[in-house]
């Protein structure tokens, strides 16, 4: 899928976690060497939706409805308005395509709009906290992607969270509340087999982003220096839980976050 030879890269990790700015310094890195990579694109967690088999079978693709969210929460990105422009270009393309009957199935079709979606860059990658949650499909219609999950104390993002404003309806309304969700995105990745895969996954924890281990070990698993760019990375020390964790929550951060390599699982 991806002709520079690197494969694409995605990066998960729960809300509240530091993904965007993580997303900032692999943005910048790519950018430095022709690459692409968008944070909060979407695109994969759209097409899920919305070029189904069913919508395949009914020559019926809805490009106006993933332009109409792509656009409403546009991406962060420095090319992120040209991979706007694009994207518009091959939905509406693809739609065409798929009334006249020309796509064969929605599994092949998905991971085709993603390659032309980034077409001409040397290599590219996404940020999508939601990815998460689809691991099957998102190996399906990325299938050579190297997954980065980034992971941050589990208090330190009940208390982020918590402290979120806007709009934002489906934030928690308790600390408690709070940890079971983070402990419910986190458990697909423990079950899922890529992650145990390190020539496939990468984990890391945020502090040491910050503090520089974990900057210098993805480095190297993406093939890119970050550290120019580390400086868009900033971690305040995690507020004491008002009580111990959870013992479910406990065991899952430690499956994490406790294994010195990182590398997917123990």
């Amino acid at each position: 899928m991806n002709t520079s030879g690197s494969p694409p890269l995605i990066l998960l990790g729960a809300q509240r976690s530091g993904t965007t700015a993580l997303g900032a310094v692999l943005d910048a890195a790519f950018d430095a060497v022709g690459g692409v990579f968008t944070v909060n694109g979407k695109l994969p967690y759209l097409l899920h939706r919305w070029c189904t088999e069913e919508d395949v079978r009914a020559r019926h693709l809805r490009a106006d409805e993933m332009l109409h969210a792509l656009r409403r929460r546009p991406p962060y990105g420095l090319r992120s308005e040209r991979w706007l422009a694009t994207v518009e270009g091959v939905l509406r393309e693809a739609a065409a395509d798929v009334a006249a009957g020309s796509a064969v199935d929605a599994a092949t079709l998905r991971r085709d709009l993603v390659r032309r979606a980034y077409a001409g860059a040397t290599r590219f990658g996404e940020k999508y906290n939601e990815y998460l949650l689809e691991l099957d499909r998102l190996a399906q219609t990325v299938p050579d992607a190297h997954w980065v999950l980034l992971v941050r104390h589990p208090a330190a993002v009940a208390d982020s969270m918590l402290r979120w404003s806007g709009d934002r309806p489906w934030r928690p309304g308790t600390w408690e509340a709070a940890l079971d969700k983070w402990a419910a995105w986190h458990e697909p990745w423990l079950r899922h087999e890529r992650a145990r895969d390190p020539a496939r996954s990468t984990v890391v924890e945020y502090g040491r982003l910050c503090a520089g281990d974990d900057l210098d070990r993805l480095s190297t698993a993406v093939g890119l220096d970050l550290a120019p760019h580390a400086g868009l990375l900033a971690e305040r020390p995690p507020p004491a839980p008002p009580r111990a964790l959870p013992p479910r929550v406990e065991r899952i951060w430690q499956a994490l976050a406790g294994t010195p390599h990182h590398g997917g699982s123990r």
